[in-house]
């Protein structure tokens, strides 16, 4: 199992001394072993053999590709990280073979793209920037659905369905309007080149912590700890007391 990472390294144009002009912005990809499993012939089930202890660690953490982009540049990040998403998609398909002990052992690739910040999912997925109304990077709800919405939202996006929006957002085969068109790929306006695995990006995180944190409020304004089994009317109450100092 192989987790993969990529993130900006922020401004690096005091960082590469007096050589010739590059990009004042630099990318990272690496990856991470995560574990490795055997599984005998006999059996169904696999046995882990290793596990890193510090997956977060930068001993673990092994650079792959260092390159003078700027994260935002889509066109770019794609054309520089396209030779290691073929391999990447070689190595899915295929199998490694190594003889150890003086038997051949067959090795498969397991990859999960975790390592990816909700701006960089973006651009793997040719989802809009974060000014977009389409706020979420996991499911399709708008800015306006989730200010009104304050409970958590389920996961609703796939690489494979950002794959099919873009291409109806290529070829426009409707002959809708820009705005219709726009709301029917909900936010896709790039080719997605990279699949990322579903993870609680800083706005799920968000939303999450405003659902608690709303719960809490209203149990301070109805003083929950002198009545803890309050009826559902004095809940509602406590409700509409603090939508409404929100709303100031």
């Amino acid at each position: 199992m192989i987790k993969e990472c990529c993130d900006g390294m922020g401004d690096v144009s005091e960082k590469h001394g007096g050589g010739p002009a590059v990009p004042e912005k630099a990318v990272r990809f690496s990856f991470t072993v995560m574990s490795v499993s055997i599984q005998a012939e006999d059996e169904q089930e696999e046995v882990t053999i290793f596990t890193e202890p510090k997956p977060n660690s930068e001993l673990s953490c092994k650079p792959l590709c260092l390159m003078f982009v700027d994260e935002s540049d889509h066109e770019t990040l794609t054309a520089v990280l396209g030779p290691i998403v073929a391999e990447r998609n070689a190595m899915k398909e295929s199998r490694l073979i190594l003889s150890m002990g003086g038997m051949p052992r067959s090795f498969r690739f397991h990859f999960r793209g975790t390592g990816y910040d909700e701006k960089m999912v973006r651009e793997m997925e040719g989802l809009e920037a974060s000014g977009s109304t389409y706020i979420c990077t996991l499911c399709d709800s708008s800015r306006a659905e989730a200010a009104q919405n304050m409970v958590l939202h389920s996961i609703t996006r796939s690489h494979d369905e950002n794959l099919e929006r873009y291409e109806i957002w290529r070829t426009n085969p409707f002959s809708e309007s820009v705005d219709e068109l726009r709301d029917r790929v909900k936010g896709v306006s790039a080719k997605p080149f990279l699949e990322t695995q579903p993870t609680l990006d800083a706005l799920h995180c968000d939303i999450g912590n405003a659902t608690e944190f709303y719960k809490i409020f209203q149990d301070e304004i109805g003083e929950v700890y002198k009545n803890p089994n309050p009826s559902r009317e004095e809940r509602r109450s406590w409700r509409a007391a603090l939508d409404k100092q929100l709303r100031k």
